[in-house]
């Protein structure tokens, strides 16, 4: 007997795959519950008016500091942050521990996410064909040869010319699959074709074409134009185009390794004089580096004279520490940081959910994740979070669900959960666990174990 498994599309969620903005009205005052955002009012506001500020321009330079217990939705205010400022703007995230894992500097690791996180904006004008298609006509060599070589003829509502056609040019109105009617443009210099859509004229062919075909009107005037384009790459990819044999195909090999600071040099010289002729314009974006506390004292350093520079982006970062010594040296700070940074710093501040907040969210990434779950049942892993953490009751969801359908259960209930429950422990039974099994245990420590715990209570 054969089977035939269905491979169907898989959609991975992940923590914050739920967010889609910073959920702010007009005036930048905080709704309830707004674009996956829940609860936060004053950070969520105190961060809208950070954006606010980065897109018109007038801070840069300057450094932000989301600090709260953890579960409290630091990252997911970063998140929405990005999702805010779009793709124009550019957005590095990276985790502080990664900068000690890669095979390169302190300092370069942070210098390469500074300037990925500045923008430039290049500026340049390139002359396009833009018509509509009137008739192609190619000729296949007599010799049987690959070579092509052809005509097309094109139309605006003021004119009509015949183009010269080569092997490229063909080669890329077959792959476009361009035919009579349609309303193209060729940039001259490097051959590329865009195909826009078809002519309003050939709304009688509807049925030959299909109801998905966009219909464009033949532009007018001249078929030639001039066109300006705006590429916006950041300055690290410039950097690695400008320092690898291979160029932009560096931007494909992976780790780009250091680079030599006299190619930045010549870069910024070069930027400048791009901004001093208006070809570009710098667009400082913004770098969020999180579990900050796990920085030390040297890149603490380095921050601190990188903010000075002119070419600074925002520098947003995310701590769940208390008072707790900077890694590197033997002092004790706030969040694990140096007073002269901190005071450097706007500080956002980060508050505990309330019941009714948590119910919203559990209820929020119930609808993310698909799962269909009765009201006890949620009322339950509201709880669950309240009395252990919203990060272990968000993990529940998805395995309740398994659970449920094990049983073959429309929806998930209470015995799911309880279930679920009984089958993984949250951090403090584990502890609780560990205490009264310690005897058992290889290499144990008590005394620095409670001495621990009290620490993370202190903090």
């Amino acid at each position: 007997m054969n089977t035939k498994t269905n491979l169907t599309h898989v959609e991975r969620v992940g923590a914050h795959s739920h967010i889609r903005g910073l959920g702010l009205d007009g005036e930048l005052n905080p709704r309830k519950v707004s674009e996956g955002m829940v609860g936060q009012g004053k950070a969520r506001k105190a961060a809208g008016l950070i954006l606010e500020m980065i897109k018109q321009g007038q801070i840069a330079g300057r450094a932000i500091l989301i600090a709260g217990e953890p579960g409290t939705g630091k990252t997911a205010i970063a998140m929405a942050m990005a999702q805010e400022l779009g793709k124009d703007t550019p957005f590095t995230m990276l985790a502080a521990s990664e900068i000690f894992s890669l095979e390169m500097s302190k300092t370069e690791a942070l210098t390469q996410a500074f300037r990925r996180s500045i923008g430039v904006k290049i500026n340049e004008e390139t002359e396009i064909i833009e018509g509509e298609v009137v008739e192609i006509q190619i000729d296949r060599a007599m010799d049987g040869s690959e070579g092509k070589s052809g005509k097309i003829t094109m139309k605006t509502t003021d004119m009509e010319t015949v183009y010269e056609l080569g092997q490229k040019l063909i080669d890329a109105l077959q792959k476009e699959k361009v035919q009579a009617k349609d309303i193209i443009t060729i940039d001259k210099v490097s051959g590329k074709v865009t195909r826009l859509g078809r002519s309003l004229a050939s709304t009688g062919d509807y049925d030959a074409m299909g109801s998905n075909t966009n219909y464009v009107r033949t532009p007018e005037g001249e078929l030639q134009k001039h066109k300006e384009v705006v590429h916006t790459v950041s300055l690290h990819e410039i950097d690695v185009i400008n320092s690898r044999q291979q160029g932009f195909l560096a931007l494909f090999s992976g780790d780009t390794g250091e680079i030599k600071p006299e190619v930045r040099e010549q870069i910024d010289t070069k930027v400048a004089e791009w901004r001093e002729e208006g070809k570009a314009e710098m667009q400082p974006g913004v770098l969020f580096i999180d579990e900050v506390h796990m920085l030390d004292i040297e890149c603490f350093s380095f921050l601190n004279r990188a903010l000075e520079s002119d070419m600074a982006p925002i520098l947003v970062m995310a701590s769940n520490r208390g008072h707790t010594k900077i890694r590197g040296t033997d002092f004790t700070s706030p969040h694990g940081m140096p007073i002269d940074l901190l005071d450097r710093t706007l500080i956002i501040s980060t508050e505990p959910y309330s019941k009714e907040d948590l119910a919203t969210i559990i209820d929020l990434r119930c609808t993310e994740e698909d799962v269909e779950m009765d009201d006890s049942a949620k009322q339950l892993l509201t709880m669950v979070a309240e009395s252990t953490s919203l990060r272990y009751a968000i993990q529940m969801i998805t395995a309740s669900a398994l659970v449920a359908s094990k049983r073959k259960a429309p929806e998930v209930g209470m015995e799911d959960v309880r279930r679920v429950y009984e089958l993984f422990v949250d951090v403090k039974r584990s502890s609780q666990f560990l205490t009264d099994y310690q005897g058992q245990f290889m290499f144990n420590d008590t005394n620095n174990a409670v001495e621990s715990e009290d620490a993370m209570k202190d903090d």
